[in-house]
């Protein structure tokens, strides 16, 4: 397989002649599959090659290979002198890097070796498992829940039983001043799950989570921010139709112009969740709740012309994967909003506020409204499961509100 890469017979019996030369014609043959360009499989083989030439030095054998051991080459790159040298030192760490996770995906060395030298604290490992058992949670969720307990851990101590209500409270409320309201809504919500947990685990007196405050918030307080109609399509047309990304792109921003969807729903979207005879998509959203959403001739069109013509061969089930190799599905749902803010600007427009992805969604609703469909054909759209999510939407009609706006009252002064 290493032949496929390089032709030149020399190259290819130093590689297999090397302290890993076996491991060399596996590495290669999993580039292949993953059809990563030649270019970029060359430039990975001799970062590994560079890679095991010092390991081998430092007499460390492959199954001895581990995250510590990439960070201490990536110390030794700093200073190197080897005839690899003159690769640039980014990309020699980020084709080592993808030799070891090869080696784990091999089983050449254990799957904890590609771990990070710190450890998850033993309690919020507990109140993971705790809470994917009791309600099911899925591991976006605790992802975020990890941070702001992680930080609880370093400051308070992993002694629930020493802590008392001031400190809980003082820590929130360091934490919420650096923060908007949603940052430190998802971080009082984490903190007071993780409460009830050590409660329910005997770690903690009944009550304690009472000591984390509530974020003051007014609902329908702010205007929905969206973008204007014309605005929505100048973002659909600065894709390039002509390349499989542009392609993949437009698609993407009619899914979530046309149809409303969450960045995390096209991000998790599969191939077997589209319903072509029925012109179905199927979707399952927030608290996995599962939903049929009506699939329209132009965004139809528009994801076939990607899987035609767009999406490179890949194992992967999801619609969606990545333009560059190993062609896979999205990380998370933030690669979606990556695309829209680079549509953004593209097309020019300036977004109203800080989000990217979400302002679509937001801008469908409006446009429904001011079409005419009522507050229970937008919530049905948009998946609410109440119509008071959606009332937020009614506030942007001016002219369905300027006839029952009151006058401003004055107040007459009388002359003397």
């Amino acid at each position: 397989m290493l032949s496929e890469f390089f032709a030149a017979r020399w190259r290819i019996r130093a590689l297999q002649d090397g302290p890993a030369g076996a491991v060399f014609e596996g590495f290669a043959q999993a580039l292949s599959h993953m059809r990563y360009a030649p270019i970029t499989a060359r430039r990975h083989l001799r970062a590994a090659e560079h890679f095991v030439d010092w390991t081998d030095r430092q007499r460390l054998s492959v199954p001895d290979l581990n995250v510590q051991a990439l960070e201490r080459f990536g110390r030794h790159l700093a200073r190197c002198r080897c005839p690899y040298a003159h690769a640039h030192r980014i990309n020699v760490l980020r084709g080592a890097s993808t030799f070891l996770t090869y080696l784990r995906d091999a089983h050449l060395i254990p799957a904890s070796a590609l771990n990070d030298a710190l450890q998850e604290p033993v309690l919020l490992s507990a109140f993971s498992q705790w809470m994917r058992q009791q309600r099911g949670t899925c591991a976006a969720t605790l992802t975020n829940y990890s941070h702001p307990i992680r930080e609880l851990l370093n400051q308070l101590g992993e002694v629930p039983s020493r802590w008392d209500v001031h400190h809980l409270r003082a820590f929130v409320l360091e934490k919420s001043r650096g923060s908007g309201w949603a940052a430190t809504k998802t971080c009082t919500t984490a903190l007071r799950m993780f409460v009830r947990f050590l409660i329910a685990d005997g770690r903690c007196a009944t009550g304690f989570e009472a000591a984390i405050p509530t974020v003051a918030h007014w609902r329908l307080s702010a205007l929905p921010r969206y973008l204007q109609p014309d605005e929505v399509e100048r973002l659909i047309e600065s894709c390039d139709r002509t390349t499989p990304v542009g392609r993949r792109d437009r698609a993407i921003l009619l899914l979530l112009a046309r149809v409303g969807l969450r960045a995390g729903d096209i991000a998790h979207l599969c191939l077997s969740d589209i319903d072509w005879r029925g012109a179905w998509i199927h979707v399952c959203g927030k608290s996995r709740r599962h939903t049929r959403l009506p699939l329209t001739q132009e965004v139809g069109q528009a994801i076939v012309a990607y899987l035609q013509n767009g999406r490179p061969q890949t194992n992967a089930d999801t619609v969606f994967v990545c333009c560059r190799a190993p062609f896979r599905a999205f990380g998370s749902s933030c690669a979606i909003s990556v695309i829209v803010d680079g549509a953004l600007r593209r097309a020019g427009v300036v977004r109203p506020s800080r989000g990217a992805a979400h302002l679509l969604r937001h801008s469908v609703a409006t446009s429904m409204l001011r079409e005419g469909a009522s507050l229970q054909d937008i919530a049905a759209i948009l998946r609410h499961r109440s119509i008071q999510t959606t009332q937020i939407y009614a506030k942007v009609d001016v002219t369905a509100l300027r006839p029952i706006a009151q006058p401003w009252p004055e107040v007459r002064r009388h002359a003397h």
